[in-house]
């Protein structure tokens, strides 16, 4: 079948067409390819036309599409476990991984996703500080919690939604919205409600309205006034964590948080996440204390194998970040001399393998107000003539581009090559 008519028929049986929203490419005039095969750093959809993939199903298959050692750790599993909901050695594998070669992972509890580590870690944070009140950032996404969705990026940035149908106004009372990289707002915000505050939440390095870092300034004193306030910081790295370094953002910034939530990466492109860090927080979980989590599929066998044979393959090969840090610099070397050259508004953020290009006449994007600024129809513009010469990259200037360690500098090429060719 034709892409188009692919599309059209699922849009009888799934809400438009689409089993997350940014899928279906509402505001492009183009519609959205139906992919059917990822090889590499290729896909293919179902008409046959290849596309050099620079999302990576949003950023997990960071060693590429069907990497032969993880492909190979699923077939071995699937032939004598799927699931149990029981206890098995591939999970202790896994934490015992984790737990030994990332820093301040104490112990890790595995979910099924990025989004219920988050909702987890601050139902924990709350539970081992006895108060209800969490802050959160403009811009930033830790998945569709209702908590959450209050100024929140990624998709809800791209629909314009200020919160989200469907939540009650007393599901994010106790939310409150600080300014990314505004350490005096932290400050007075802490000084009004600092003893009823049980955690703040954060993407070190923000890819949800864009790549945008955290200063390190900032990191660190939010870090002393949590501390102070005794009050939890929770880095959300389900993004950024084995991405742009093996120890995640938290190893650049050498700021210690109480709990990390992972994901992505870590389930080796199946569905996964976790949270994990100090002991004595994270001993409060049942069954080991009062805050109660569960899930039939958390663990599940074949999803740890996938997992640690990605973590496994990265932590011993270090120079694959090297690879895609110099890959990842020569894209946006290139993508600033082009737009200099056709006189495009165009501002790079990018930290490691992880890049927004932005349309913008700002000089810097430093939080969600700044993104707010962008030229979102120009860059509609710019990913439907990408998509057209075989680029496939996020249709939301909101969203992060990732590479893969089996990029080379002739995929690199192959998108400067068709952005030179991109006009106003």
């Amino acid at each position: 079948m034709r892409n188009l008519d692919i599309f059209n028929e699922s849009k009888k049986y799934m809400p438009g067409g689409v089993n997350s929203p940014v899928r279906a490419f509402k505001d492009a005039t183009v519609d959205p390819p139906v992919i059917k095969k990822g090889y590499g750093a290729y896909l293919e959809d179902e008409e046959g036309n290849t596309y050099v993939d620079f999302i990576g199903a949003w950023g997990p298959m960071i060693l590429g599409h069907c990497d032969e050692d993880v492909v190979n750790a699923i077939k071995t599993t699937c032939e004598t476990q799927i699931a149990f909901g029981a206890p098995t050695e591939l999970e202790l594998k896994l934490a015992k991984h984790i737990c030994t070669t990332v820093d301040n992972i104490d112990m890790i509890r595995m979910v099924n996703s990025g989004t219920e580590a988050t909702m987890s870690a601050v139902k924990l944070a709350r539970g081992f500080t006895g108060r209800d009140k969490i802050v959160k950032f403009a811009g930033n996404y830790h998945g569709h919690f209702e908590s959450f969705l209050v100024s929140a990026g990624s998709g809800v940035m791209t629909e314009g939604i200020p919160g989200c149908a469907g939540v009650p106004e007393e599901s994010v009372k106790n939310t409150i919205v600080a300014q990314y990289n505004n350490i005096e707002n932290i400050r007075c915000i802490f000084d009004k409600y600092g003893s009823q505050i049980a955690a703040v939440i954060i993407e070190p390095v923000a890819g949800n309205m864009g790549v945008v870092p955290a200063k390190p300034e900032f990191l660190k004193g939010l870090s002393d006034i949590c501390k102070e306030n005794g009050a939890l910081l929770i880095f959300d790295e389900v993004m950024s964590g084995f991405r742009v370094a093996y120890k995640g953002a938290q190893s650049f910034y050498g700021v210690k948080p109480d709990l990390v939530t992972f994901a992505k990466i870590m389930g080796g492109g199946l569905p996964c996440g976790a949270y994990g860090g100090r002991r004595d927080v994270m001993e409060h979980l049942s069954p080991m204390g009062p805050v109660y989590q569960a899930g039939t599929m958390s663990g599940n066998p074949v999803v740890m194998a996938a997992g640690l044979a990605t973590l496994t393959k990265l932590y011993n090969n270090p120079y694959y970040y090297e690879k895609i840090e110099r890959l990842a610099a020569m894209l946006e070397n290139g993508v600033k001399e082009i737009a200099k050259e056709k006189g495009l508004p165009i501002l790079v953020n990018r930290f490691q393998s992880m890049m927004t290009i932005f349309f913008t006449n700002e000089e810097k994007i430093e939080n969600y107000e700044d993104a707010k600024k962008c030229d979102t129809n120009l860059y509609r513009l710019f990913f439907e003539h990408m998509l057209k010469g075989g680029i496939y990259m996020a249709p939301s200037q909101f969203e992060a581009m990732f590479l893969s360690v089996k990029h080379t500098e002739k995929e690199i090429e192959k998108f400067l090559d068709v952005m030179r060719t991109f006009n106003i």
